[in-house]
Order: C-alpha cells, then sequence, then structure tokens
C-alpha cells in the first residue's frame, strides 16, 4: 500500500503532500490554518517521461473518432501523472497510441504543486490535455475556466455514486474517477473482538480492554476538522446541503444551527474527559494504537500498514454515532481532468473513458496507490481483502469531500474553532455560532 503518511496530519484530499494524497493547498484547515490559506506559487520542474511511439491506427470505431480528431488538432495526448502513477499508465498508454497514432506523453509532476500548476499553466496554453487531481480542486478549477466536463455516457453508471457526486459540480461530473478514500473505525481484535454498534457500546468495550484510551482521534493542537467530522455529521451538522444529484449547493451553509451547537457542547465534554486531546497528533495516535493503548482508532487505510507490522490484527468497521444520526466520513476522490484547453479534446475522452476506465487501469492504478478502484467492476476484483471491503462499506455511508470554492472558508474558521473548545478555551455555543457567522460572510466576500 502505498505510503500516507502526510494523512497522519488530518489532511484531506487537497492539502497533503505525498504521491496522490491531499495536495498542499491549506484552505485553512484539520490541520493548520495557515497552511491551508495559501497555495505555492513555485513552479514545478517537468521530468517528461515519454510513454511510447507512434504506431499505426487500429480499425475500432473510438481508435478511428480519436484518429480523424487528432488530424484537426494534436497529435499528441501530454497527460500530467504524479510519481507513483506513472509506471501504471505506461502500457495503456502504448496501447492507446499503437491504436489510435496519438502518442501519449506522461509527465511526472509533483502532487503538492500539481494544482497551482494547472491553473497557471492550461490558461496560457503550456498546460496538459489531461491531468490527475483529487475531487475537492473541481470548483476551483471549473470556476476558473481551466477545466472542462468529461462525456461518461452509458459508462457513468459503471462508477461508484460517491465517486461520481464527488466531481459533480453543478451538474457537471469534471474527472474520470479512479480511486476512493475515507476514514473508518478500526478496531483491535484482540482487545475487541466485535465491532461496536453505538457509540456507547464503543465507549464500553473500551473500559473493559482496560487500555489508557478507550478510543482514539488524532485531533492535534489546532484540531482535525477532517477527522472529527463523521462524529459531527452524526449530529446532524453537515457543513453544506446536497443537491438531489450529489453535487453540494454553497448557498445552504449548514453547519450551524442548533445540531452544530450541540456538537460543539459535545465536543467540549470530550476534551474536559482527556478523550479528545489537542496533544493527539497524527503521529502519537498511530504510535498509541499500536503499542495497544487503545482498542478503537478512527483513521485511514494509510495507517493499515504500519498497525500490521506491529503484529496487530485488526477489523475496520463503520464509524458508530455519537450524535444520533449516521456517521458520515467524507469520502475523498481521485481522478483524471480535461484540460479546457485541450487541442484534442475526442481523444482526449477517448483515452480517459475507454483507457483509463477500464478494469486493467484501475487495477494497476490501485496496486501502485493501494486506493480502492472507483469502478465498480475493478473495484468488485480486488476486494477479496476483508480490510478494504470495510472501508469501501463506509464509503458508501460517506459524503463526498466538498468541491466548491466556498469550502476555502469553512477551512479558515473551522479547526480554529474546534480547537479553542476542545482546550477548554471558549465557550462552545458562541464560538461555534461567531464561527458559522464568519464562514458565511467568508463566503458571500467570494461572490
Amino acid at each position: 500500500m502505498e505510503a500516507l503518511a502526510s494523512r497522519e496530519n488530518g489532511l484531506p484530499a487537497f492539502c497533503a503532500v505525498d504521491a496522490g494524497s491531499p495536495s498542499q493547498k491549506q484552505k485553512g484547515t484539520p490541520m493548520t490554518v495557515t497552511k491551508r490559506m495559501a497555495l505555492s506559487a513555485a513552479a514545478v520542474a517537468l521530468a517528461a517521461i515519454t510513454a511510447t511511439t507512434l504506431a499505426g491506427c487500429s480499425g475500432s470505431a473510438s481508435a478511428n473518432k480519436s484518429a480523424n480528431d487528432a488530424a484537426s488538432g494534436s497529435k499528441t495526448l501530454t497527460v500530467w501523472v504524479d510519481a507513483s502513477r506513472v509506471s501504471a499508465l505506461k502500457d495503456i498508454a502504448a496501447e492507446f497510441t499503437k491504436k489510435s497514432g496519438v502518442k501519449v506523453n506522461l509527465v511526472q509532476k509533483d502532487f503538492g504543486k500539481l494544482e497551482q500548476d494547472l491553473e497557471t499553466q492550461i490558461p496560457t496554453g503550456k498546460g496538459p490535455d489531461i491531468a490527475v487531481g483529487a475531487n475537492d480542486w473541481t470548483g476551483q478549477l471549473a470556476t476558473d475556466g481551466v477545466i472542462q466536463p468529461v462525456e461518461l455516457g452509458d459508462s457513468a453508471s459503471k462508477y461508484e455514486k460517491v465517486a461520481l457526486d464527488a466531481f459533480n459540480f453543478k451538474g457537471q461530473v469534471y474527472a474520470l474517477p479512479y480511486s476512493i478514500e475515507n476514514i473508518a473505525l478500526v478496531r483491535n481484535t484482540k482487545l475487541a473482538p466485535t465491532a461496536p454498534k453505538t457509540w456507547d457500546d464503543m465507549i464500553a468495550a473500551g473500559k473493559a480492554a482496560g487500555t489508557k484510551y478507550p478510543y482514539i482521534v488524532q485531533v492535534g493542537p489546532q484540531s482535525d476538522p477532517y477527522h472529527l467530522y463523521p462524529l459531527q455529521s452524526s449530529f446532524g451538522a453537515p457543513v453544506f446541503a446536497q443537491n438531489a444529484d450529489g453535487s453540494y449547493d454553497a448557498s445552504k451553509l449548514t453547519i450551524g444551527g442548533a445540531d452544530g451547537v450541540t456538537f460543539a457542547k459535545w465536543l467540549r465534554q470530550q476534551g474536559s474527559t482527556g478523550a479528545l486531546s489537542l496533544s493527539m497528533t497524527g503521529d502519537i495516535a498511530i504510535e498509541k494504537f499500536d503499542q495497544g493503548q487503545s482498542p478503537f482508532m478512527i483513521t485511514g487505510p494509510w495507517n493499515i500498514p504500519a498497525m500490521q507490522k506491529a503484529g496487530i490484527k485488526v477489523a475496520v468497521d463503520p464509524i458508530p454515532s455519537a450524535g444520533g444520526k449516521q456517521s458520515s466520513p467524507f469520502v475523498g476522490v481521485q481522478g483524471f481532468f480535461l484540460s479546457a484547453k485541450t487541442a484534442n479534446k475526442l481523444a482526449a475522452n477517448d483515452f480517459l473513458t475507454n483507457y483509463i476506465g477500464t478494469d486493467a487501469v484501475q487495477e494497476a492504478l490501485y496496486k501502485a496507490g493501494g486506493r480502492p478502484p472507483a469502478l465498480t467492476t475493478a473495484f468488485d476484483k480486488v476486494a477479496s481483502d476483508p480490510i478494504m471491503q470495510g472501508f469501501e462499506k463506509v464509503s458508501a455511508q460517506g459524503a463526498p469531500m466538498p468541491n466548491v470554492p466556498a469550502m476555502a472558508a469553512v477551512w479558515q474558521y473551522w479547526g480554529v474553532a474546534e480547537a479553542a473548545i476542545i482546550g477548554q478555551k471558549a465557550d462552545p455555543a458562541a464560538t461555534w455560532t461567531k464561527m458559522t457567522s464568519d464562514i458565511q460572510s467568508a463566503i458571500d466576500k467570494q461572490k
């Protein structure tokens, strides 16, 4: 499984520095407010990796369409991809070239700076035709005219619904999804043989195990809204309302109100008992769990290898509800964006839907990155691992990481408010209410 150390800092799919984990774009955040507030302006040197040589076209309809399109546009597709996915795409790029006559040039990029490079280079015509990326970039990239919708057609039904919802912005899907990731309740089966059905069951099992911590959630000095979100959602306080098609309605901020205040009061109570602690960073959390100091930890698949290395047999379960409603973690989805400036749209769309959107490629990307495939049939082929099955089951209950530009305002104030409440430095009701007001004001200024 791919190293996802950046997730130890609680960074969602847009703020970690890792091949394929959240970008370094800090919008005020799970971990450090200052990090998410700025995008790196530094350009990344390109390490071009030539995937194929030109070959003759095949007689397939899709290949002929790509070749015909290439006659009036570019005969090369440039694809930006991070280091861990270059090798997984080489063979399929060569196959595409052989059948279509369109060369695929794979260019290795630093994932942490990729979003910013898309913003600065595509408008000038120097960007790629296709680029890997995280779903929470979608709203801003689409608003800025950097990307365009992908024409999935009938193949849309072959993907997990949450994967399509994650790239849905204003009713259109802007990427070909390839992987899904989320947090869940990871259980030390020796200390807790059965999965808890409720939050109280989990606490009771944790106490019965005789460990130092009934449960562990990484929080850190500036809180961690990403890891705490499933608990917040169980109180009925999601960030934004969702439309019927799964997209987010940024005009309806739902993080506040009575349900949000109730969650804030719960946070303070958990902080007062030490169940949630600002000193519990990601590194400390996994260390304590690996030492057997708790039977439960809310975390993601990136920490499973360390647990297994420590000799702990684990199971993955749904996160029990703390507030009475279903716990819904954020689901981060990665995919391939289509540039708004591509000179070969038909060939690019063909490469996405008929090549990257196949079992073979999605399985290869899974092997390279360790994330469950977004294509349902591909997932079914690699789902023999019960740990993966556990995370996938929880993802079905999750909510896509918000992809609207307004989310930047949320990150700006969210973690700061939580940290003050957990640290017993502020009144929960007043703090949560002010946070909501500040977020709304910041969103209004964006308009």
